[in-house]
């Protein structure tokens, strides 16, 4: 099916989480009636995310939990409030936060979806950086099998790791979405590693930055889309911006590229050889 994505760039109301979540329900609003099917939205969207020590940390962390790594049983007022715009609008959504499990923090998104289910990525990768330099990193990565197609979940400096999105596809994501705190100094990740890890794998990748200054940062912006060549169907700059595309998430499983039939052909997948890759995982 072809599915409608939009990335909202946009800043953020540090540590006021219900600001955050009302943000959200207006944009969500407005990208329905554009007939957007999934809507993502930066990295700590909910609460903000440049901290200077733990205690800080702690006090913007909203409560969120699970049973597992990946479900969501309990949760912040907030989330609630996103969870019923998804529910009324139809729409999927992709929505970062600071989090707390009541003993650890950590960095995550849930993937709203409209019958209600919420499920949830934990950061695996983490940078001595804001927020990030007090959390305890998650251990899993999952694809998220929906009505849409199937999605997988990264945030902001999981893209660095080429392993991380390889999991991914291996697994069978179509559409890889990265929540992102990009601050100025990363622009690597938005100009090169973000379009190679969609042309590696040969899936979609949506970016979605922030804008603006939060307690010193400043933000970039640069949310894109990119299709399985690693194309920018749209990007940004560093403006408050909604990027739309619509993808075709079944290309995505043609990992077979003919460039002239029978004598210029490629498949990267079928081509691996995992047998002499061992170094990568040995430490």
């Amino acid at each position: 099916m072809i599915v409608r994505v939009a990335c909202v760039q946009t800043t953020v109301v540090f540590g006021d989480p219900s600001a955050n979540a009302s943000c959200a329900v207006t944009h969500l609003q407005a990208l329905a009636a554009r007939g957007v099917h999934l809507a993502v939205f930066p990295e700590a969207f909910l609460t903000g995310y440049a901290v200077e020590d733990q205690a800080g940390a702690r006090r913007i962390a909203i409560d969120v939990r699970g049973e597992r790594p990946d479900s969501v049983d309990a949760a912040h007022p907030c989330v609630s409030t996103i969870q019923a715009a998804c529910r009324e609008l139809g729409i999927h959504a992709v929505v970062g936060f600071a989090g707390t499990d009541g003993t650890e923090l950590y960095n995550g998104a849930i993937l709203f979806e409209p019958g209600g289910r919420m499920r949830r990525y934990v950061k695996t990768h983490l940078p001595e950086l804001g927020f990030d330099k007090y959390v305890t990193r998650g251990s899993t990565l999952s694809v998220f099998d929906t009505a849409l197609g199937k999605i997988g979940i990264l945030i902001c400096y999981d893209v660095r790791f080429p392993e991380a999105a390889r999991v991914l596809a291996l697994e069978g994501a179509e559409l890889i979405v990265l929540p992102t705190n990009w601050p100025v100094g990363a622009e690597i990740s938005p100009d090169y590693l973000a379009p190679a890890r969609a042309a590696e794998n040969r899936l979609f990748v949506a970016t979605c930055n922030r804008v603006g200054v939060e307690n010193g940062f400043r933000f970039i912006g640069r949310s894109a889309i990119h299709d399985i060549t690693g194309r920018a169907l749209v990007t940004a700059g560093d403006e408050e911006t909604n990027l739309i595309a619509d993808l075709d998430l079944s290309r995505a499983r043609e990992k077979r590229i003919v460039v002239d039939p029978g004598k210029y052909e490629t498949d990267s997948f079928a081509t691996r050889y995992p047998e002499i890759y061992g170094r990568v995982t040995s430490g």
